[in-house]
């Protein structure tokens, strides 16, 4: 009976309404606008065309320097008719707040995403005895 008690009196304190549901304070790291400080930005050109196969090319561009431009296309993917996969390639611009250009030029196939630009870090190439146990297992038919 006393455990009874002790645990109905855990939940009925556990249940209170909390003062504030977010304990925690957000700080303001950046530079970000509040929303006073916002105003519509004007898309300058928008065009969107899908063929019949599938096929589909979208673009867009906006006062702020954005730039988008991107088309795609079904793949076949295997010998069944339900292996088809997306084939999309494009890229797209923007202006950071120092006034620098940024492209990202990016290819989504059955390879997944790659992105690739001026400006983002690239891998070092692979050792030299990787190189060689991949070529192995190659050679072994395991991989």
């Amino acid at each position: 009976m006393k455990l009874f008690i002790v645990v109905a009196l855990f939940a009925a304190a556990s249940a209170n309404v909390l003062q504030n549901p977010w304990p925690f304070t957000v700080l303001n790291r950046g530079t970000a606008n509040t929303d006073a400080e916002v105003k519509p930005v004007a898309i300058l050109r928008s065009n969107n065309d899908l063929k019949e196969d599938g096929s589909w090319k979208h673009s867009f561009a906006s006062e702020d320097g954005i730039q988008v431009e991107a088309s795609g296309f079904q793949k076949r993917l295997g010998p069944k008719p339900e292996d088809v996969g997306a084939v999309s390639r494009g890229s797209y611009s923007y202006v950071t707040p120092e006034g620098v250009v940024l492209t990202i030029n990016w290819t989504a196939d059955e390879n997944g995403f790659q992105a690739k630009g001026d400006h983002l870090p690239v891998a070092p190439p692979m050792p030299e005895h990787v190189v060689k146990m991949l070529a192995d297992l190659r050679a072994a038919g395991r991989l």
